[in-house]
């Protein structure tokens, strides 16, 4: 009973900031969810949906990604991890694998107030700066170029530049201030578009959110509609059937056309299940995503949640969200183009010369590419279960296993009776291949078309997740008809901020989050599907153009003799 008893007056203690501070300084993964203090380093090994997701969220109020992403269930277990509780509203921390710094124990007679100082609360005075590390890079790739951070307070990117042509280029005596200005450009029009970062504000964007969430769930909105799934079924099915008709006839080209749209179709189902959207059971729903994903489709659900999770914490960050991480291929970002390194990957993403000559022409490039992304997959997928990547232990250890047992079988039904067997001749071979994975980029267009054209840059540690996730997404509007060829994607704004709606339902809580926009004065970026991708191309082709200025004024440089400057 004694033991009882500390353990609940541990779990009920009030920690301060500053005690918080120093357990993350001495190497703890602390996160705070629903006022409670978790500590989760146990976890992290486990988690099914990778480490990285935890590690961005080290130091914050996590409850609403926290909400968002996991099942009431989940989040009860999670409780387990409480070692504390906090009073009043928190205050957040820039995470360690951002960039942020903190100060660990005192001890006495080091200095001058130390045992105030590690007893007392520091919710005052941050021991990280208040700013996003925009200006000094993890690892550390160069020196931080303001000292002032009062004016950095906020960083945001946005949905389009003013023309690089209009920059006078002789003011700019190197990439840094290049760079400093088009950054600073973005911090004027992002603020100017999304509501105020202060306090009162962001609360009423997460009370409101969090209102709009009671009233989603009780219009029955994350309840599955199963008939719907009934007609998916119906169609993979024609799909596929048509594929081996075709096969039969020797018609391998268009054979190559139905397995492209069966796979296309698949994805849809796969990204229901990894985010718990059909059962809203852990389990049911990735033996369901692990079936649709590994044996039928060929890819990694396992990888797939890695990096998504990321994605939806950290949306649209050049140096952490990967699915915009595509150097030397795609930058959207100027930032890219100063050799950033991937929190994601662990490694620096390098301009090199390829890269300055691939992101000149990526406007180009866009489509002809985006029609060889499916092979990409396969070696993400491939990497991230040979490497084993994934949780070996917890509730998640038989995914790998489940999942290369899923390889083998696809590769065996594909690979070695459908093409190798089916198809008599190596060019037919090369044809059906060719064609079946260049019908699905259309899959890869609508995936980049909710993202890279929106903001790119992190307004700090005081935005909300609400307003994160719409001023980095946009929707895509189609008619109802269509949906079953967006499969969701073009909801995508939506998705963000409730990633556990059954899609079928994301067109009936389009309506509500859009009031919530008006209410908070957050704007909904809502684009036709042509107009979106002009968008996209627009965003490309200036970043494109920011490249050339940097090129013409490293010239410049050179001519000059200032080798000190020039990168």
């Amino acid at each position: 009973m004694a033991c009882n008893r500390k353990t609940m007056s541990r779990v009920e203690a009030i920690l301060s900031r500053r005690q918080i501070e120093m357990m993350i300084a001495d190497g703890k993964t602390i996160i705070v969810v629903d006022g409670c203090v978790l500590r989760i380093d146990a976890w992290l090994k486990y988690h099914p949906g990778g480490d990285k997701a935890i590690m961005h969220m080290v130091g914050r109020d996590a409850t609403d990604e926290v909400n968002a992403l996991h099942s009431p269930k989940t989040r009860q277990r999670m409780m387990s991890f409480k070692i504390g509780k906090i009073e009043g509203r928190w205050k957040n921390f820039l995470p360690p694998i951002q960039g942020g710094k903190f100060r660990s124990f005192i001890e006495k007679g080091r200095g001058t107030g130390s045992v105030r100082e590690a007893e007392g609360d520091s919710s005052s005075q941050g021991s990280t700066p208040a700013e996003s590390p925009l200006f000094d890079p993890v690892g550390g790739t160069r020196l931080r170029r303001s000292q002032n951070s009062s004016d950095l307070l906020e960083v945001s990117s946005i949905s389009s530049l003013s023309s690089a042509d209009e920059m006078n280029e002789s003011k700019y005596e190197s990439k840094e201030s290049l760079f400093d200005m088009y950054t600073r450009q973005e911090i004027d029009l992002d603020l100017a578009k999304y509501p105020p970062l202060d306090r009162v504000t962001q609360d009423n964007i997460v009370n409101r959110y969090r209102l709009l969430n009671e009233r989603i769930r009780a219009e029955g909105l994350y309840q599955c509609d199963y008939r719907s799934y009934l007609i998916e079924i119906c169609r993979y099915a024609f799909l596929f059937a048509t594929c081996l008709v075709c096969l039969r006839f020797e018609w391998y080209g268009t054979a190559g056309l139905f397995m492209g749209l069966f796979w296309h179709q698949l994805v849809f189902t796969a990204h229901d299940a990894g985010h718990m959207g059909i059962t809203h059971d852990f389990t049911t729903d990735t033996v369901i995503g692990i079936i649709i994903a590994d044996f039928l489709g060929g890819l990694s659900l396992g990888w797939w949640k890695r990096n998504h999770n990321v994605h939806h914490i950290v949306t649209n960050s050049p140096e952490h969200d990967p699915d915009i991480e595509h150097m030397p291929f795609f930058a959207i970002s100027h930032r890219f183009l100063d050799s950033l390194r991937s929190t994601y990957y662990d490694r620096i993403m390098p301009y090199d010369p390829f890269a300055k000559l691939a992101i000149q022409y990526q406007h180009f490039l866009y489509y002809p590419l985006l029609t060889l992304g499916r092979f990409n997959l396969y070696r993400l997928s491939w990497e991230y279960l040979l490497l084993g990547l994934g949780p070996r232990k917890g509730p998640a250890w038989w995914h790998r296993w489940f999942e290369l047992s899923g390889q083998c079988v696809f590769w065996t039904w594909f690979g070695y009776f459908m093409v190798y067997k089916s198809i008599p001749t190596i060019g037919a071979r090369i044809l059906f291949i060719t064609v079946s994975h260049m019908i699905t980029a259309p899959l890869h267009v609508q995936i980049t078309l909710s993202h890279f054209a929106m903001s790119t840059a992190d307004l700090g540690i005081h935005e909300s997740f609400p307003q994160k996730m719409l001023r980095t997404t946009m929707d895509v509007d189609c008619p109802e008809w269509l949906d079953f060829i967006h499969g969701g994607l073009q909801f995508q704004a939506i998705h963000h901020l409730y990633p556990r709606i059954p899609r079928h339902n994301l067109r009936r809580t389009q309506k509500l989050v859009q009031e919530f926009c008006t209410e908070v004065g957050i704007p909904y970026a809502l684009y036709g599907f042509v107009e979106g991708n002009k968008e996209v191309i627009g965003r490309l082709s200036e970043v494109a153009r920011q490249a050339a200025i940097l090129a013409h004024c490293q010239k410049t440089l050179v001519k000059r003799g200032n080798y000190g400057l020039h990168h």
